[in-house]
């Protein structure tokens, strides 16, 4: 157990001033007696009290350097802005709150929030049901007259280039303690974009052009 303040006091009492001096041995013995119970001081632990009285004036423990601990209340000021908000970013809490963003983290990792990523599925219209079934026929029917059908189309990917904003899966979050499953349709068929469309053509178009 680590001595308090007074408990250094009491052993600068015990080594005494001028010729009524007590050596460090006695001073640990005479610490050892009154407080039998408590683990025995060491004669290191004596001179440094003895060391620090006479350089200092004192023995108060000296200020502790880094940042102060986060208070209850500024805990419960980020949970509630978490609560209030799910898609609120530890940037934003910090500068709300006048709080580190670490401390900011810490808290929501005490907590066990996790910053959960959207969803994005595509919006489907109401014709386009028959529009993919049509589709799936058109390719089982050619594929069942050429069985190489499949095999001979080039596929590559695509590129999207939207003009009026989307959702950011990288910046958009949702804080919650458990997956909240949170879902957003993503418009890929409006004009205000621009698509580059990917190849998919059979083998045999490109040789009969």
């Amino acid at each position: 157990m680590p001595l308090n303040e007074r408990d250094r006091i009491e052993i600068l009492m015990m080594i005494g001033v001028g010729d009524r001096m007590r050596t460090q041995q006695e001073v640990c013995r005479l610490f050892h007696e009154m407080h039998p119970d408590r683990e025995p001081v060491s004669q290191s632990t004596v001179s440094r009290i003895e060391r620090k009285y006479r350089v200092l004036g004192h023995v108060r423990d000296a200020p502790r350097q880094g940042r102060p601990k986060i208070n209850e209340n500024v805990q419960q000021d980020v949970i509630l802005s978490a609560l209030e908000n799910p898609h609120c970013t530890v940037r934003q809490v910090s500068r709300d709150l006048n709080i580190g963003k670490s401390s900011v983290s810490n808290i929501f990792k005490k907590v066990k929030y996790h910053p959960y990523r959207v969803r994005l599925i595509h919006e489907l219209a109401e014709d386009d049901f028959d529009r993919r079934t049509e589709f799936c026929e058109y390719m089982m029917d050619h594929n069942n007259q050429n069985n190489g059908f499949i095999a001979n189309i080039l596929f590559s990917d695509e590129a999207t280039f939207f003009l009026n904003g989307h959702v950011n899966r990288q910046n958009t979050r949702y804080w919650s303690q458990e997956n909240p499953h949170w879902m957003q349709e993503y418009h890929t068929q409006h004009p205000q974009k621009l698509f580059s469309k990917p190849v998919a053509v059979g083998i045999s178009a490109l040789n009969n052009p």
